[in-house]
């Protein structure tokens, strides 16, 4: 299969023991792109992600402070992540938005420092990867508000919305990425909007270590797994897994504008 990880964390601590031989199982899966997400463990370390980029042709990076950091960001902070935006291989801003589920920032501030970010992605002229956690009012308002006029597209990670959230994205240009929650037994509610939305506009992820999918649920998360969300998305959508794996990734590369890979 040809595959896309569209979102994932190699940089965390949790592939501190055997990075190089999880990079390979996900290569001997048909991973042949993979969107490292960047910020590491906070904003003192905003560049985490960008020498994996550097050291793999076939991996990408982004910049962004999540919200869960909102409160410790600083103008010096947002002075780097412009900076950091220029690197060639950054080629998106996110994983940003808000989330009401954990709340570790004050919900104003994360607000204040999400449009701030939408702000420096549309300098740089990137796309957005969207963070969103019991918040879609919110954040598909801001997004709305901010975002839409730029006429620069974006990602909603790790869908967990409604059709009716999903169909707002979708019209402002975004495309939907499903991860590894959405082979658990009892989030049909995901998969139903997997269904119903176009194949040319669906992504699927990792959003490794966390979320594995449900043969591997409850262990480490990697990008090799990738291929079970296409196997679940596959069976939704009454397709076969290299179907749904080629119409994600050249949705992905269509989206980022990266030439497919020769992995002959």
């Amino acid at each position: 299969m040809d595959l896309v990880d569209s979102h994932a964390h190699i940089d965390f601590p949790q592939f501190a023991d055997d990075r190089e031989a999880m990079l390979q199982r996900a290569r001997d899966a048909g991973v042949g792109t993979l969107l490292a997400i960047g910020t590491g463990p906070g904003p003192e370390k905003l560049d985490a992600a960008i020498p994996f980029a550097e050291q793999h042709d076939w991996i990408y990076t982004s910049v962004r402070i999540h919200p869960h950091e909102a409160k410790e960001v600083s103008p010096q902070h947002l002075d780097e992540l412009a900076r950091l935006a220029q690197h060639p291989k950054v080629i998106a801003w996110g994983e940003i938005g808000l989330d009401y589920f954990y709340d570790h920032s004050p919900r104003d501030v994360q607000a204040t420092v999400f449009r701030s970010q939408m702000e420096l992605a549309h300098a740089a002229k990137v796309p957005i990867i969207i963070h969103c956690r019991d918040a879609w009012d919110d954040c598909l308002a801001l997004i709305e508000q901010h975002w839409r006029p730029t006429g620069l597209a974006g990602i909603l990670h790790c869908f967990t919305g409604t059709f009716a959230h999903a169909k707002r994205g979708l019209d402002m240009g975004f495309l939907i990425s499903f991860a590894g929650n959405a082979t658990y037994p009892k989030t049909q509610n995901i998969r139903d909007v997997a269904k119903e939305i176009p194949l040319d506009r669906i992504l699927i992820e990792t959003d490794s270590p966390f979320l594995a999918p449900q043969p591997y649920r409850g262990k480490r998360n990697e990008p090799a797994y990738v291929a079970e969300v296409a196997k679940t998305l596959a069976t939704v959508r009454n397709l076969a897994p290299e179907e749904i794996a080629a119409a994600t990734a050249a949705n992905f590369r269509r989206l980022f504008r990266i030439a497919r890979p020769d992995i002959s």
